[in-house]
């Protein structure tokens, strides 16, 4: 057994830091998808391609800058981008049918599917006090949730069956992306991971937006006016995920995707509290 002196290192205390602003921050996305489906404006891929942008250039002209050779096959990050586009369309596409408390509950799907990828695929170790911490961590979330929100808001949303269906497949194929990451950023580099998934992700983006003409022809859309409580939930989704893309590979660096996986679980306690401070709801 760990002592609390040997538990709290330099290491873990910046992990566990770290995993809470990017709780925050992912909070901060589900807050914004959930207000533009509240407001009709339907564009799941729209508010990931400026994301991918962002990352493109900021992080690509830092990679023309070094002038260094590919340290991993560019095939890998072009599988990686459609894995992950494919992840942050189905999550916020399923805010259009189920409710924000589901999306969040069903998301915690990503943690057991993390832990059997590492450990197939990076050979990571986990022993029964690590299942059970995170079986307790789950089960928390499920508690809180249950106890916290009325049946009525759990199965809120047009189509919940299909939402719901749509966050599972969304969370598996971003514990796919998390393992891939965390593989790449401890066998390559992080800079150059970052460039080539915001310019491969960018690419499938705009292919995406173009075949499902999801911003000029989309009924949702034109009959939308876009006002400034629109335009600021949309680029605010963008800041939030280019930060948190940023962030994530020094985590996963650290501590692995397992950490970040469960790291994300509290932000349903800053969903609680933005709700209470900013919004000035009233919260059981």
């Amino acid at each position: 057994m760990l002592s609390f002196k040997e538990f709290c290192t330099t290491k873990t205390l910046v992990a566990l830091g770290l995993g809470q602003f990017l709780s925050l921050l992912i909070t901060s996305t589900g807050l914004s998808s959930s207000e533009l489906a509240r407001r009709g404006i339907n564009a799941p891929t729209s508010q990931s391609f400026l994301n991918y942008v962002f990352l493109a250039i900021v992080y690509g002209s830092i990679m023309l800058y070094r002038k260094e050779a590919l340290k991993a096959k560019w095939y890998y990050y072009a599988i990686l981008s459609l894995v992950d586009v494919e992840a942050n369309f189905l999550v916020v596409k399923a805010y259009q049918y189920t409710s924000i408390t589901s999306v969040m509950l069903l998301d915690c799907w990503s943690i057991p599917c993390v832990m059997v990828l590492t450990w197939f695929f990076l050979s990571t170790k986990y022993r029964f006090k690590k299942i059970a911490g995170v079986v307790v961590c789950v089960a928390g979330l499920v508690m809180v949730v249950f106890s916290d929100v009325h049946a009525g808001d759990r199965s809120g949303g047009s189509n919940p069956r299909k939402g719901d269906a749509l966050v599972i497949a969304g969370a598996t194929l971003y514990a796919i992306s998390n393992v891939s990451e965390e593989f790449l950023v401890k066998n390559a580099d992080r800079v150059e991971l970052m460039s080539l998934l915001g310019f491969f992700g960018a690419i499938i983006s705009a292919i995406q937006i173009d075949n499902n003409r999801s911003i000029l022809e989309c009924n949702e859309v034109k009959s939308i006016h876009w006002s400034v409580g629109a335009a600021l939930p949309f680029f605010g989704f963008a800041v939030a995920m280019f930060l948190f893309y940023s962030l994530v590979p020094i985590l996963l660096k650290i501590s692995g995707s397992t950490m970040l996986n469960l790291s994300l679980l509290t932000s349903d306690m800053w969903a609680v509290v933005i709700r209470i401070f900013a919004y000035h709801e009233k919260v059981c």
